[in-house]
């Protein structure tokens, strides 16, 4: 007797609320658990049972993984997010399950863009010139590798307060990222920003503040994705949810 799919699914982007909802609507008979890491204490409301917090590394996700009888793993987590993916990856050959990655495709450069590469946060940190004034735009966790910079007079953007603390000199802005870039090119102006920092995220709303640092003739410090654990990867939701329904049925 064949049993009835069950997935848990690592979340926390937009990417993986439309996984969730298709797959809710689409097919009724899979049983989803949504994963959150507790990063941002606001939540976004999710079409599926949620569970927030670690599991323990790589071993914890492998013994609940085979606790609770998942059939599949879907890692829909941030493209930076190296740690997590190498957990998901390890934990699902342990519980002899298949993971598939769900990944929204990187930015691509615009011949209008003035795009600095850099390959780490370490790096994009060398490359701002004393004195200058970026907007950093990084995550609350991943500022620490600027923090160094006390001769900047950085504007820092980020959801909730930062995991350490900022130079006197720097202003620090709590709310999400527009979507519109006529609002990013207007907090750019308000704050006589010279330079952009951003990880190479992909997405559209996340685009809006590369896309107004072009129109203005910013440069912009992009920090380059790193390499994640192999896993059969999937740049759509349509086409990750294709590759579930051809996942083979586990007999009980």
């Amino acid at each position: 007797m064949a049993e009835r799919p069950k997935i848990l699914v690592l979340a926390g982007t937009p990417e993986a609320r439309s996984l969730i909802r298709v797959l809710s609507g689409s097919q009724p008979d899979v049983d989803l658990l949504a994963s959150f890491a507790g990063a941002v204490q606001d939540l976004p409301k999710i079409d599926a049972p949620v569970r927030v917090g670690g599991f323990g590394g790589a071993e914890g996700l492998a013994a609940f993984l085979k606790t609770e009888q998942f059939t599949c793993l879907v890692d829909a987590t941030h493209p930076f997010a190296q740690i997590i993916s190498s957990h998901a990856v390890n934990a699902a050959s342990v519980a002899r399950i298949p993971v598939l990655r769900l990944e929204r495709p990187a930015w691509v450069q615009n011949p209008e863009d003035r795009w600095i590469p850099a390959t780490s946060l370490e790096e994009a940190a060398q490359l701002l010139p004393e004195g200058s004034r970026p907007l950093i735009a990084v995550g609350r966790k991943e500022i620490g590798s600027f923090t160094h910079r006390s001769n900047l007079a950085a504007v820092v953007r980020m959801i909730e307060p930062p995991a350490t603390a900022l130079p006197e000199s720097w202003h620090l802005i709590l709310e999400r990222p527009s979507a519109d870039m006529d609002t990013e090119a207007a907090l750019l102006r308000k704050h006589g920003i010279s330079h952009v920092v951003s990880k190479n995220s992909g997405g559209e709303q996340s685009h809006a503040k590369i896309a107004a640092a072009a129109a203005i003739g910013l440069p912009v410090i992009m920090v380059q994705r790193p390499a994640l654990a192999s896993a059969p990867t999937y740049a759509s939701t349509k086409d990750l949810v294709e590759a579930i329904s051809r996942l083979p049925e586990r007999q009980s």
